[in-house]
Parts: structure tokens; C-alpha cells; sequence
């Protein structure tokens, strides 16, 4: 209907190319235009201004001879001012750009190692937009855009990497349960060298009190008994407390069984044991 009355409609974001007698004469914008049919005017075909996307997938080798694929998302758009170079200039849009961001990143990433290509992604893109801005641009295409979304080792690549980061990890965790494993034993043997001397502090200090009581009770009783040596003295009061001990055992109800000798040369044996122990301790 729109032929029949020489009117045409160009739907926005897009630009109609018009041509008389199959030569090009303008763009035209978005909105109804006359378009008189029968004096060889004709729209040749449309041209969208949409930003467009593409995503190509290239398959390369870095320096250390790995190969990747490597995934980059190309962002470009139609200009409306070179409308008409867009749509006569270049026959497939997509694969002419498709070649150039193949030559850019079969020619950037082979100079670098594997991890170098990881850490330089913004770098390839920014190669693959400048050389695809010289060469679209001449086209009529502007090129908003480019990323390397991805770049993609072999499979047994990949698992290599993984393993080698899980190595490197469990020997950190090793040093440092070694190194936990270390302080603790060296806190352990502090404390148990510390709760040793307290021990010894004290049974030193336990005999001393032991020393120093027999000391009193026999210059007590020397003076209250005339005639008495310290030697009388303290064979009667080690008897005394060996059989205080003899009634402290045999009164309780959880002692096991105690074989000793016993009799007047065995008490005298035992005093003199226990004397010659004590006054030891004493003179040290």
C-alpha cells in the first residue's frame, strides 16, 4: 500500500538506503518519506544503528606451548553519517571483523606465557580494539567495545594448574601446623621444667621445716632433762613418730599391706637411717 501511494516508512534506530535507478542518492532517517516508484526511485535495503555484539572464539598457542581458546566479545555499531559506506562498502560485516580480531590475537598472545595471558587480558583487548577501530572506521563501523571474556586452557591444562595451587597450599598449611606443633611443645617443656622446680622448691623446703622442728624438740628437751645427749634425744623422737606411723597405717582402712622389720635392732637400724638422712639434709 505504502508503493501504491509512493510513501515508505523507516522504523527508528534504523536507515533506509535509497537509490535511483540502482545508483545511490541518500539515507534516509527514520519516518515516512515519499518515495516515487515509477520515476526509478527504490530503497536498496535497511541499516541498523543498534549496537551490535559478536563473539568469537579463536584457538591459539601462548609462548610456553599451551593452547587456548580464547573467547572475545566485540561490541560494534553502524555510523549514521557513513550510512552508506556500511552498506556498500562490506559485504559480511561479521566475518570481516572475525579476521581481524583472529590476526590481532593469533599475533599478541604467542608472545606470551600462559599466566602472563591471564594477567594480560585488558592488554589483548585493547590491541584487538585499536587495530579493529583503524580498520572499520574506514567502513563506516565504530567500535564501542572489546573484552576477553575468557581464556580457555586444555582440559589436563587446567587440572595441572589446580594441582599445582593445592600443593602449594597444603605445604603453607604444613609450616604452619609444624610451626604451631613447635610452640606448643616448647610452652609444654617450659611449664613442665617450671612445675619441676616449684616441686623441688618445695620438698626443699618441706625437709627444711622437717630439720628445723627436730632441731627445736631436742634442745627443749636437753634443757628441761638434764644429762640427755642430742644423740638420746633423737633416737627417741625418730621411734616416736616411726610408730606414729606404724598406727597411722595399720588405722587405715584403703593401706595395702607393708612388710618391715621389726624388733629392738631394726627400730635402732631404722633411727639411725632416718638420723644420718636428716642431718645430710641439714648439712646441704
Amino acid at each position: 500500500m505504502g508503493n501504491l501511494f509512493c510513501c515508505v516508512q523507516v522504523d527508528q534506530s534504523k536507515v533506509a538506503v535509497k537509490e535511483k535507478f540502482g545508483r545511490f542518492v541518500e539515507v534516509l532517517e527514520p519516518g515516512c518519506h515519499c518515495l516515487p516508484w515509477f520515476l526509478g526511485h527504490q530503497i536498496a535495503g535497511h541499516l541498523s544503528l543498534r549496537l551490535q555484539q559478536l563473539d568469537v572464539r579463536c584457538e591459539t598457542k601462548t609462548k610456553d606451548n599451551v593452547f587456548v581458546n580464547v573467547v572475545a566479545s566485540i561490541q560494534y555499531r553502524a555510523l549514521a553519517d557513513k550510512a552508506d559506506d556500511a552498506f556498500y562498502k562490506l559485504s559480511n560485516t561479521r566475518s570481516q571483523i572475525q579476521a581481524y580480531v583472529f590476526d590481532v590475537i593469533r599475533a599478541s598472545v604467542p608472545k606470551l606465557n600462559l599466566d602472563a595471558a591471564f594477567e594480560q587480558k585488558n592488554e589483548i583487548a585493547k590491541a584487538v580494539e585499536d587495530e579493529l577501530e583503524k580498520a572499520m572506521s574506514a567502513y563506516g563501523y565504530e567500535i564501542v567495545q572489546t573484552l576477553i571474556v575468557d581464556i580457555e586452557p586444555d582440559e589436563h591444562v587446567k587440572r595441572a594448574m589446580n594441582e599445582i595451587n593445592a600443593a602449594a597450599r597444603m605445604r603453607v598449611a604444613a609450616n604452619e601446623k609444624a610451626e604451631a606443633e613447635k610452640i606448643l611443645q616448647i610452652k609444654r617443656a617450659e611449664g613442665e621444667a617450671e612445675s619441676k622446680y616449684l616441686s623441688g622448691l618445695g620438698i626443699a623446703r618441706q625437709r627444711q621445716a622437717i630439720v628445723d622442728g627436730l632441731r627445736d624438740s631436742v634442745l627443749g628437751f636437753s634443757v628441761n632433762v638434764p644429762g640427755t645427749t642430742a644423740k638420746d634425744v633423737m633416737d627417741m623422737v625418730l621411734v616416736t613418730q616411726y610408730f606414729d606411723t606404724m598406727k597411722e597405717i595399720g588405722a587405715s582402712s584403703k593401706s595395702s599391706a607393708v612388710f618391715i622389720p621389726h624388733g629392738p635392732g631394726s627400730v635402732r637400724d631404722v633411727a639411725s637411717q632416718i638420723r644420718d638422712g636428716l642431718l645430710q639434709g641439714s648439712h646441704q
